[in-house]
């Protein structure tokens, strides 16, 4: 009788760890075929009006090659937890040289009120056409980067972003002390550059950079635009980064690029103009190893 009861025992003691683990995979596994189904749900077609119409007034006829990720890739968020703050990351699979480069990047952010976000312009001597900054996002959007590369080619890569509200959230906690700060820049490199290799650097601007959109919350009248319309970077004498800038880009601008230290004239300088036609410039003395 003991022998029986303990058989059943163990029975019921498989049986019921078995639906545990079955229960534990099943949990594991159903959150993953959840994304994975709204991935392919919620994405709508890449193929948008905005997109057909830019490609059209920015590119005339010009064949763009679409999903071109054996020349670049763009990186953003999923889903943004700031859509005033979204980082977007754009990186190059090809080295700039001579005889291949990119020229210029384009990022183009289909359902913003303006979507051409800024316009890259690439020396070849920057080691690498590599992209970093943070942008507004109005809507629910496809968020593009096109890369023209020397030969006038075009290549095209996207990134479905989930974020809204961005382009007319209200501007920081204090507009007048951002104001005050207007045009405090900072220049920097990634630690311990060396001679001849890419090396990342970034350029910061105090900035509001108000997009037109947002509403004083005192008044709730809207406050003028007021934004960073340019960045020109320069590598001693040779323009590394130019870049042409639109509102979407989030306050206090902020953009990573590279460069390839020589050991000769290892100083950069950025020059940034605003909407008002005001300017601010910043410059940076590059010690690199070896060299003093």
């Amino acid at each position: 009788m003991i022998t029986c009861r303990i058989k059943i025992y163990l029975k019921y003691s498989f049986f019921q760890n078995f639906l545990i683990f079955l229960f534990l995979i099943s949990a594991a596994i159903l959150p993953v075929n959840f994304l994975r189904a709204e991935n392919k749900i919620v994405n709508p077609s890449p193929q948008t009006e905005q997109w057909v119409n830019l490609k059209k007034s920015l590119f005339s006829n010009r064949k763009v090659k679409e999903n071109a990720y054996e020349i670049l890739s763009i990186s953003a968020p999923f889903r943004a937890e700031d859509a005033a703050v979204v980082p977007i990351s754009i990186k190059s699979k090809i080295d700039q040289s001579k005889k291949k480069f990119i020229k210029k990047l384009y990022l183009l952010i289909d359902k913003n009120p303006t979507p051409v976000a800024g316009v890259f312009t690439l020396s070849p001597k920057a080691g690498r056409a590599d992209i970093a900054i943070r942008v507004r996002l109005e809507e629910y959007t496809y968020v593009r980067a096109v890369a023209e590369l020397n030969d006038d080619s075009l290549h095209m890569v996207a990134k479905y972003v989930r974020a809204s509200g961005g382009c007319s959230a209200p501007a920081g906690k204090d507009l007048q002390a951002a104001l005050k700060r207007i045009g405090k820049m900072k220049l920097r490199t990634q630690s311990n550059p060396e001679l001849g290799k890419p090396t990342q650097a970034q350029v910061m601007v105090s900035h509001p950079n108000l997009s037109g959109m947002q509403k004083d919350q005192v008044t709730q009248l809207y406050v003028p635009a007021h934004f960073v319309r340019k960045i020109d970077v320069m590598h001693g004498n040779e323009k590394l980064l130019s870049a042409k800038l639109d509102f979407a880009v989030s306050e206090n601008p902020n953009i990573r690029f590279y460069f390839v230290p020589n050991g000769k004239n290892d100083i950069l300088s950025a020059r940034v103009k605003d909407s008002k036609d005001s300017v601010f410039e910043k410059s940076l003395k590059i010690v690199v190893q070896g060299n003093s």
